[in-house]
């Protein structure tokens, strides 16, 4: 991906689940087109590998660890990037928590933390950074959802009823926000070539298989190209675009 179409010059941006996967290419791919960024997850020791490839590529990185479930960290990490680096222009909700399981075997507790990691802290971090963003009149807020919470699939009531959520909550907190120059949108993933959709192959293979054979390009997508789709969202290019859901999917149709 060739970062230099979409400028991010002298923006900062926050990315949660930003220590692998996705999050780790969105972080890049903004610092390729100019941004300072932030990158949060509970594994420090792999965030920091992230900053300093960030800071390798001329840009100031942040490596904060934070655990989504705990809504006193999230608010205490925007806190500190706003005292240290005077604002936040984007946040990218990408922390996730993905489990393949029959409803009928799971329980609460995992159910709560399903919804805490994929739904709540994105409603978290975004009540978080939005007071400055309002007072700036200016905020890009890009919530990555799933196919899941659109299409539907099997093991994953529970997940692709919080990606679903986020899918909602996007649209509606779009509304509310556009009078304030905030765009909030989101991107749906389908199947990529991740470290969370390599656990979903060694767990349930034929399941695994089940769902690549229907992707009409015939391959998993790279976390690159998801963050493309984030990037482009990100910049001022997109600047008419908001409470939109866009699939990354390879061609899978989704509702």
């Amino acid at each position: 991906m060739d970062s230099s179409q979409f400028s991010l010059e002298g923006k900062v941006g926050l990315i949660s689940g930003g220590s692998r996967g996705i999050g780790k290419a969105t972080a890049v791919a903004f610092a390729r087109a100019g941004a300072d960024v932030v990158v949060t997850s509970r594994k420090l020791p792999d965030l920091e590998k992230v900053a300093a490839e960030l800071r390798a590529l001329g840009r100031r990185s942040l490596a904060i660890r934070v655990d989504v479930t705990d809504s006193k960290q999230i608010h205490d990490a925007v806190r500190q990037v706003e005292e240290e680096w005077g604002k936040i222009d984007i946040l990218v909700n990408n922390a996730g928590l993905h489990l393949v399981q029959r409803f009928t075997e799971g329980s609460e507790d995992i159910w709560d933390r399903i919804i805490a990691v994929n739904l709540r802290s994105h409603i978290t971090f975004c009540r978080a950074v939005l007071d400055g963003m309002i007072d700036r009149k200016y905020g890009k807020i890009i919530n990555v959802a799933s196919d899941a919470g659109r299409a539907g699939s099997t093991g994953q009531a529970v997940y692709g009823a919080a990606k679903g959520g986020i899918v909602s909550f996007t649209r509606n907190l779009a509304m509310e926000m556009a009078r304030y120059g905030v765009n909030v949108n989101c991107v749906s993933p389908g199947l990529i070539d991740t470290a969370m959709w390599n656990t979903v192959r060694e767990e349930s293979p034929k399941l695994a298989e089940a769902y690549e054979h229907i992707v009409p390009w015939k391959r998993l997508g790279k976390p690159e190209e998801v963050a493309s789709a984030i990037l482009f969202l990100a910049s001022d290019e997109a600047r008419y675009i908001t409470g939109q859901t866009v699939s990354v999917n390879g061609g899978v149709f989704s509702a």
